[in-house]
């Protein structure tokens, strides 16, 4: 190859160099070439023995250098394609394992995030663990009160259930269907899911959830079989359908369904979803946890896909924080709140909203003002930066479809680069068997939120109070809930004071809402969310065992109730009073009682009412 060629190819492998490094080193790349050239002119003065040899003073092109100088023309545009498609390959690879960059500073500035600062608060490094966590565990075992389910169980007594909603509001309905079984003393028939609401997923109950173990895990407490047996099908012929009203109590099912169920023996409850008290004896409310804590695990494809996603986060970040985000265009629309999109907002989520006609809203200003409203993925942000999370934490955030894109999200990644989705995650591929089911990727989100070292939500939906009452009960695992009601005049008001007073504000308002034990009082709030009956301390454990050896023989049965007394964290007989909400309802009466429960849902500033699809739309 002649010295022209060689020089070619020099020049190529420093100017594509350049490329490779950015626009800004295309002409310090072209300098440095033109330097080499005349470094190398100046050689060829001094060691030209003819024409032609030295760079500059001129050429003789003979038909072979004609063809190595082809030759060489062509490796020079295949080693460019290589260099440009390779450099392509590597930025995809980036954008992959780091989902987004940060915004410029002026786009900070117009996201009103030019204040915030990069790093959490390092001094506060509770925030990755709950101080008292250590004295408090989860309990959910049976006393000896509690006689076997081979012993209570009557025969030809047979309950069905028909769950409704999304995957977290059937699983409501799952753990409540075992219950009423047990209160009734029947046999209860494997749930079927909900096929044909908002969500419509075609999954059976055997493709979410290990059918198996569901019913050996359970065998002493209710007798569970796949389906109703051959004769009593015969027998009975179609089951008889029953809907009760929403919290219906022990006597309630009693009262309402036994008298119907010792007459037919086969009984299906329609649409049950939220249809058993809150309130229960400490038994009942036990058997609860036991169902779903214990009993409700996913089938061994979704278990394992779920903790691959957790394994790859755990190989990015030793701790990871997950964030459960509801921000679909169905919700806003049907929580009836606005976001500041003016009339194009207005007019897209209103045109959603027409879908349900008995929806009755209250003012959007008046939901927000009452914390009524999800947190939009700024306003988490924010919160998270003032409770002391850097830019440097690594964030998987479980949502569905965000109203307004990329843009909507933007201000969450630019304070939290590493932003992570089981689509960012995980390939087509892998996620295929799960993707055109709602339910099964819900329970991906559900694994990996449920073993994050922080979980937070901007909303109060059920997958949202399922996982908080979860966390509780296995070690009380930090569950950031924004107070809503409180935040939002703080969010309304944040550049009207320092970063450092924002925040202080937001720590203040926050205590409470962070999943430390005895948050709430024993008896108040969702006892999903607030299992409080399945919780135990340890230390008055100790003290118990301190009371029992210094009790006489003559005592002994003093101390037994003592112990389980203590044992439940001395909390007074849960079953006083229970019995209130059991009285038999007409339809005017089950009304009040709805009204006067949605007091405290976060969600339920509107008309409560059985059409399709008006309620399963906060379902996860």
């Amino acid at each position: 190859m002649n010295e022209e060629s060689c020089y070619c190819v020099r020049d190529w492998f420093i100017w594509i160099s350049g490329w490779r490094h950015g626009v800004g080193n295309k002409m310090a790349m072209a300098k440095e070439i033109q330097r080499q050239r005349i470094v190398l002119i100046r050689k060829g003065k001094g060691k030209g023995r003819g024409r032609g040899r030295g760079i500059g003073i001129g050429i003789s092109v003979s038909l072979p250098t004609l063809t190595l100088s082809l030759v060489c023309a062509a490796l020079l545009l295949l080693m460019a394609f290589v260099s440009l498609t390779l450099s392509r390959f590597l930025d995809q690879h980036r954008q992959a394992d780091k989902v987004y960059t940060n915004l410029t500073a002026r786009e900070l500035r117009i996201k009103g995030l030019d204040d915030v600062p990069t790093e959490g608060d390092r001094s506060r490094k509770h925030v990755w663990s709950s101080r008292f966590s250590e004295f408090y565990y989860g309990c959910s075992d049976p006393s000896y009160r509690f006689p076997s389910a081979t012993v209570d169980t009557k025969s030809k007594r047979y309950l069905m259930i028909a769950a409704s909603g999304g995957l977290n509001q059937q699983r409501t309905g799952i753990i409540d269907a075992v219950v009423v079984a047990r209160m009734l003393n029947a046999t209860l028939v494997v749930p079927k899911l909900d096929q044909k609401s908002f969500w419509k997923d075609k999954s059976n109950f055997e493709e979410i959830f290990d059918v198996d173990w569901f019913i050996s895990s359970l065998s002493d407490d209710v007798k569970i079989v796949k389906e109703l047996p051959e004769n009593i099908r015969k027998e009975v012929g179609r089951p008889t359908k029953l809907r009760v009203p929403r919290k219906c109590s022990r006597h309630c099912y009693e009262s309402r369904v036994l008298p119907v169920l010792l007459k037919r023996h086969v009984v299906e409850l329609t649409k049950f979803d939220y249809r058993l008290a809150n309130k229960l004896d400490t038994e009942f409310q036990k058997l609860r946890c036991k169902v779903n804590y214990h009993a409700l695990r996913f089938t061994k494809s979704i278990s394992e896909t779920g903790q691959e996603l957790i394994d790859r986060m755990r190989k990015r970040s030793r701790r990871f924080l997950a964030l459960h985000l509801r921000f679909e265009p169905d919700m806003l629309a049907f929580s009836g709140c606005y976001y500041g999109g003016e009339d194009k907002e207005r007019k897209e989520l209103g045109a959603i909203r027409k879908r349900w006609k008995t929806l009755h809203l209250s003012s959007p200003e008046k939901a927000r003002r009452h914390g009524k409203c999800p947190l939009t993925p700024q306003e988490v942000g924010l919160m998270l930066r003032a409770l002391g999370f850097g830019s440097d934490v690594h964030l998987y955030v479980a949502s569905g479809e965000v109203y307004g894109g990329e843009e909507t999200l933007a201000p969450l990644k630019a304070l939290f680069p590493n932003f992570y989705t089981k689509d960012t995650l995980a390939s087509k591929e892998e996620l295929e068997p799960f993707s055109s089911y709602s339910s099964r990727m819900a329970a991906l989100d559900y694994i990996v939120c449920d073993q994050s070292d922080v979980f937070v939500t901007n909303n109060n939906g059920n997958m949202a109070r399922m996982l908080a009452g979860r966390r509780r009960y296995i070690g009380h695992k930090p569950t950031i809930r924004p107070n809503a009601k409180k935040l939002y005049l703080l969010f309304l008001n944040r550049h009207n004071m320092s970063w450092d007073d924002f925040a202080l504000k937001v720590r203040a308002y926050q205590k409470g809402f962070v999943g430390e034990p005895n948050e709430a009082r024993p008896g108040r709030g969702e006892f999903h969310e607030y299992p409080y009956s399945c919780i135990c301390d340890r230390r008055d454990a100790k003290k118990t065992v301190i009371n029992i050896k210094n009790q006489s023989k003559s005592n002994s049965a003093k101390a037994g109730d003592l112990r389980e007394q203590t044992m439940e964290g001395g909390r007074a007989n849960e079953s006083v009073d229970y019995d209130a909400e059991g009285i038999e309802m007409d339809e005017s009466e089950e009304s009040s009682l709805i009204h006067q429960e949605a007091e405290n849902d976060d969600y339920t500033h509107f008309t409560r009412t059985d059409e399709p699809e008006l309620e399963e739309i906060l379902s996860d």
